[in-house]
């Protein structure tokens, strides 16, 4: 086993073991702070992204957009499964705007004893898509 492996496998999967966490961290004082409703082997999230993670005026930066999807794909797994993301492609549909609500929506697709794979989009309320994904998730720890 790794270094990083056993780090890991050592944490307690519980999103408040991840207080900082850019995305899900809510004591990360310029995180994201996206919380997941779970059901079955999807993770869903309403959120609205100020100013502090803008790009163009107006638009959010297209890196937080990618954090946002993936921090959806992982909790598709998490925490019953602890994974990295291993590689993701991401295909922008339109701007998002700041102060917008929007939902993401992540699924799991597939499952191997060491890979998983993964999807997410990010909507406006009424649809719209804004981005979608998919990733390939290397399993770090499977499912006692």
């Amino acid at each position: 086993m790794l270094s990083w492996e056993k780090k890991l496998a050592a944490i307690d999967p519980g999103q408040e073991s991840f207080p900082m966490c850019f995305g899900c961290g809510q004591e990360n004082p310029v995180g994201l702070k996206l919380k997941f409703e779970k059901k079955g082997n999807e993770a869903r999230c309403e959120f609205v992204l100020t100013p502090h993670y803008e790009g163009w005026y107006g638009f959010v930066h297209g890196g937080i957009i990618c954090t946002v999807l993936d921090e959806a794909m992982a909790y598709t797994f998490f925490p019953a499964i602890k994974g990295v993301t291993a590689k993701a492609e991401i295909r922008f549909r339109q701007p998002a705007p700041i102060g917008v609500p929007m939902i993401v929506i992540g699924r799991l697709v597939r499952q191997t004893r060491k890979l998983l794979t993964t999807a997410a989009e990010i909507t406006l309320q009424d649809g719209t898509v804004i981005a979608e994904s998919t990733a390939q998730c290397y399993v770090v720890q499977p499912r006692s």
